[in-house]
């Protein structure tokens, strides 16, 4: 039986940045309360909140950040390393602040509560104002604005989209409904006619886009969260076998689902294949830790780089 497998481990430390002084400052919260206002399972709040109380300062004495759950309520003291001042120098302190602040993205974070205060206070305290405040930006692409119009009008588009999975272009039919960034690249959703279905687009593939004078098209089927959209279906999968020691790569990796721990500890997981590449060079590194379940020609593709680094080696 499948099972949604470990959140990445910086999205859980993410997590626990915004929740962490959401209760301290109420001290004793419900736990299908927090589920909630942070858009977790009741699970994986408890399991957050386990790891946190096992956080401190060496020696671990009486520095423990001290949280428990019982009873389906949570209690959140607040240890003694909160109460002095924190000592950064100026790289650290840069760091926290854009970690914090990519934290406050996150649902749940509330730029007036106590996480969102401490911000403003340390870029004070960095001197940082209008003229150098931390930002990210990405390089935005042409067709972007031209998708942006044709979500608001709800408009059909044809185009021309190049598959790295299959090394060909295709002409298609969409309706753009979501454009997003993820990993420092930017996606459209749309309702593609060629699938019937919400597939995600990388828009630096799309050679070219044409009117096709429809609007006002409504919307068909829900659509990907960013961050998730590797459900979609135009990406091929790999199901592999992870050794314990291999693991972390669906803590890494997107993953669609990882299966149950056998006696030896090895789980199945299955992976989208974005790009043949990374997945080669990926098995590669994870060596006999990773055993290619299906499909057959993936499982050839990695074999045939061994051997090919094999023999370069030997020459």
């Amino acid at each position: 039986m499948s099972r949604r497998g470990p959140r990445g481990a910086e999205d859980r430390l993410r997590r626990l940045l915004v929740m962490l002084p959401w209760l301290m400052e109420r001290g004793e919260v419900p736990v299908a309360e927090a589920a909630d206002h942070f858009g977790l399972s009741e699970n994986d709040v408890a399991r957050d909140l386990e790891l946190a109380a096992m956080c401190g300062l060496p020696p671990f004495v009486d520095e423990m950040i001290d949280v428990f759950i019982d009873d389906g309520m949570i209690w959140v003291g607040v240890p003694r390393l909160f109460t002095r001042p924190l000592r950064l120098n100026s790289v650290e302190a840069w760091e926290l602040l854009a970690a914090g602040r990519a934290a406050m993205q996150l649902p749940g974070a509330d730029p007036d509560g106590p996480l969102g205060r401490g911000l403003d206070k340390l870029a004070r305290a960095l001197g940082e104002d209008d003229t150098n405040r931390i930002r990210v930006e990405l390089e935005r692409p042409e067709s972007a604005d031209r998708l942006a119009d044709a979500i608001a009008a709800a408009e059909r588009l044809r185009i021309d989209y190049w598959s790295a999975s299959r090394d060909e272009v295709t002409e298609r039919s969409i309706v753009p409904r979501q454009l997003f960034t993820d990993r420092g690249e930017w996606y459209v959703s749309a309702d593609d006619d060629r699938s019937g279905e919400v597939r995600t687009f990388r828009i630096d593939r799309i050679e070219s886009v044409e009117s096709t004078g429809e609007t006002g098209v409504a919307g068909d089927g829900a659509l990907p969260t960013p961050g998730e959209w590797f459900v979609d279906a135009d990406i091929p999968r790999a199901i592999v076998r992870l050794a314990p020691d291999a693991l972390w790569i669906v803590e890494r990796y997107p993953f669609d689902a990882v299966g149950e721990p056998d006696a030896d500890g090895w789980v199945e997981a299955t992976l989208p294949v974005a790009s043949l590449r990374w997945f080669v060079r990926t098995m590669l590194r994870l060596g006999p830790g990773a055993e290619i379940v299906e499909p057959a020609d993936l499982a050839d593709a990695v074999r045939e780089a061994a051997r090919s680094v094999l023999a370069r080696y030997r020459s």
